[in-house]
């Protein structure tokens, strides 16, 4: 599995430690590893050295006379419940943590859809497929979903909460390094769901300022602009770049060919073309594809995200 952050620290056994709350979870998980592993060596070990010494060795052997010890019994069972109770007092004080967001944290709506992730700040401002969030602060999501139960998960920030539609969950969070790291859907929602993707993308204060001001936070070429929104806006899950058939046509070598539509007409595959396709993609369906499987994009792109669309298109040779 891919975990992507700014610096690739951690185990490779573990994505990297990301969050504040990652420590604490991290320090249970490996309590709990490493107290059934002792049990299981103890159990297993007392298991094969009791085949081996109480073994039937001729015809004639009979079973042994085994007395009851009382202090025996009595710390194999009393042990056990002082673990478990420390397990679940652990696991409590973890799990309150992990469900109360801090009083100064920040509000950011989150919308999952099959299969994609938007996510609204209190400014009214929608990043399709990137959260992006300021380093140091908390951060509260207010979680729903527009059809079926998806469920959010950042294995580097340790936290993982189901989207239920027609409510709204929460789960919060405070980021500990800058970086990129993956958000994934643990919940089958779907033909897609492997490709539900998104990242959070970490930054420092004076950078989330300015995302929010809506300033620039990073220069795109226009084909670099179309790839970035092919990724987060999930286009990858419909449209290959290999020639592959998948819910959509392949985008590798559209750009010019001839298209041919399920009612008998035919036209080229030119920039009009591509932007009708995304503004109003039930216009024309073409031949052998099934309609109603993309949503417009109407009022969701800026022309210039179009433009880089088309522009990404076009690259696929």
């Amino acid at each position: 599995m891919l975990w992507i952050q700014s610096a690739h620290a951690g185990s490779s056994s573990m994505p990297p430690q990301a969050s504040t709350m990652a420590p604490s979870v991290d320090y249970l998980y490996w309590f709990l590893i490493i107290i059934s592993a002792i049990a299981s060596i103890m159990v297993i070990g007392g298991m094969m050295w009791f085949l081996f010494k109480y073994r039937r060795q001729s015809e004639n052997d009979k079973t042994a006379y085994i007395t009851h010890n009382h202090m025996a019994e009595f710390l194999w069972s009393f042990i056990p419940l002082v673990l478990f109770m420390v397990c679940f007092v652990w696991g409590w004080v973890v799990f309150n943590d992990l469900r109360t967001p801090p009083k100064d944290s920040y509000d950011i709506y989150v919308k999952a859809k099959k299969w994609s992730w938007d996510f609204e700040y209190t400014n009214g401002f929608v990043s399709p497929g990137e959260l992006v969030v300021p380093v140091g602060k908390p951060i509260k999501l207010l979680m729903t979903s527009e059809d079926v139960l998806h469920s959010f998960y950042v294995p580097s920030f340790r936290i993982k909460q189901d989207v239920v539609p027609g409510r709204y969950t929460t789960t919060w969070f405070e980021a500990t390094k800058t970086g990129y790291f993956q958000i994934f859907c643990t919940e089958f929602c779907g033909l897609n769901h492997s490709g539900m993707l998104a990242k959070v993308k970490v930054v420092e204060p004076e950078v989330f300022q300015a995302f929010l001001e809506g300033k620039v936070i990073e220069e795109l070429t226009p084909v670099q602009l179309g790839e970035k929104i092919y990724k987060t806006r999930n286009c990858n899950g419909c449209h290959s770049l290999d020639g592959s058939r998948v819910v959509g046509p392949s985008f590798k070598g559209l750009f010019g060919n001839k298209r041919e539509f399920a009612d008998g007409s035919t036209a080229e595959a030119n920039e009009d073309y591509i932007r009708q396709s995304i503004m109003n993609p039930n216009g024309q369906i073409v031949k052998g594809f099934a309609p109603n499987q993309m949503p417009s994009f109407e009022g969701m792109l800026s022309d210039e995200e179009v433009r880089g669309v088309i522009e990404f298109i076009k690259a696929q040779k």
